[in-house]
């Protein structure tokens, strides 16, 4: 079974990654792949700097994330501009380690998508986990680590599918409010309902 692992902008999904990750899963990480395929001398970053500018690159030839950050946070047109650069190199990649993890006998894959929803990727995967947390609690977990303003964070919060929406295409949600052996229990909880089986 492939599972496609969501949820938005500091709601913990990283850390349910990482329990699925203990627990002997394997994992194919989008964000990771992201960084993978903008490696300096990559055709997707000589690509990203022929449309926005040598300015996006840092001195060592690697990809300004802050600067491109700063482009695309808010510009829908810039944005949209970017990922139809990144995300085919993206899933490529992605399918890649799949079909790998498959063939040499996993049967089930966790797919970590942060934008599962957002990029259209549902057909990707069987069944859909979200991390979820109140908005409250995403904010407030968001400043703290980005140092944002409330400004800065609601507008990243803004640039993705509200929560509930999420919750609403989801095969089971994991609220992410209290402590994380909570979490971990509603985990446990869904795999293995699910039949789940490494």
């Amino acid at each position: 079974m492939i599972i496609g692992l969501t949820g938005s902008i500091a709601s913990g999904k990283s850390t349910v990654s990482k329990m699925l990750q203990k627990k002997g899963f394997p994992i194919v990480d989008a964000d990771e792949i992201a960084h993978l395929v903008v490696e300096p001398g990559s055709p997707v970053l000589l690509e990203i700097s022929r449309v926005f500018g040598q300015g996006i690159l840092r001195a060592d030839g690697s990809l300004n994330r802050e600067k491109m950050g700063e482009r695309i946070f808010g510009n829908v047109e810039e944005r949209q501009k970017l990922n139809s650069i990144i995300h085919p190199a993206i899933r490529k990649e992605m399918m890649r380690q799949k079909e790998q993890w498959i063939s040499t006998g996993s049967n089930t894959v966790i797919m970590d998508i942060p934008l599962l929803f957002e990029s259209g990727l549902q057909s990707f995967v069987d069944k859909i986990i979200v991390v979820s947390v109140t908005p409250e609690i995403q904010k407030e977990r968001l400043i703290a680590r980005n140092v944002l303003s409330e400004e800065e964070a609601d507008a990243r919060i803004r640039s993705q599918l509200p929560m509930d929406e999420k919750e609403l295409r989801a095969d089971a949600v994991l609220h992410n409010n209290g402590p994380v052996e909570d979490t971990e229990s509603q985990l446990t909880e869904v795999l293995s309902k699910w039949n789940i089986k490494k």
